[in-house]
């Protein structure tokens, strides 16, 4: 009997230690916000991300895209993907995330690979307080409590998409990606160490 009762003691008290740290994983989920909060300090990046194929990512979803890379990896290509559960998570920004896509309709500013897939959800980062307009001189290592993920690394990539669950999957080249396919890449105007 007391055996049966430190066993449900142990039980107990590991339930309560893993409430505790999901409330405490909870408290730390940041929320997408789209591109705009962005866009208005980084304009060059911006401009340039809206050429590339991340920024685009999302239409290659729709019914005849790519007919003929579909074909060859056995997909149909007359198809729409654009609802497609097992699609969306690279083709969208944050989507099964907090406050990240939903659909076309509900969230049309998070379709695409956008900053935030990169950099993290924005939701703290980018309030005036932190990385703003009003705070120009903001610190890198408070931004970094609060969500910013800078730089990406190749883990990032590699975790989220580039990687054996895609039907396009191709070794990933980081270094090459990086330079070749997300947005022109500038020193910032004004120091954040």
């Amino acid at each position: 009997m007391k055996k049966l009762f430190l066993i449900n003691l142990a039980f107990i008290v590991a339930i309560a230690v893993s409430v505790q740290a999901q409330e405490k994983t909870d408290s730390l989920t940041y929320s997408y916000v789209g591109t705009k909060n962005c866009k208005k300090c980084h304009i060059k990046q911006y401009k340039s991300w809206v050429e590339t194929k991340m920024s685009m990512a999302y239409d290659l979803l729709k019914p005849g895209e790519r007919s003929e890379a579909k074909k060859k990896v056995g997909l149909d290509p007359e198809k729409d993907y654009t609802t497609d559960a097992e699609c969306l998570p690279c083709h969208t920004t944050g989507y099964g995330k907090p406050g990240g896509f939903v659909s076309i309709e509900e969230t049309p500013q998070l379709v695409g690979v956008s900053c935030e897939m990169c950099h993290g959800a924005g939701s703290e980062y980018t309030k005036k307080e932190h990385m703003s307009l009003r705070n120009k001189e903001y610190k890198l290592a408070e931004l970094l409590k609060v969500g910013l993920i800078s730089p990406p690394t190749a883990e990032t990539c590699t975790s989220l998409c580039h990687n054996d669950k895609s039907p396009f999957f191709k070794p990933f080249d980081f270094a090459t990606r990086k330079d070749e396919g997300t947005h022109i890449h500038l020193p910032l105007k004004y120091k954040h160490d």
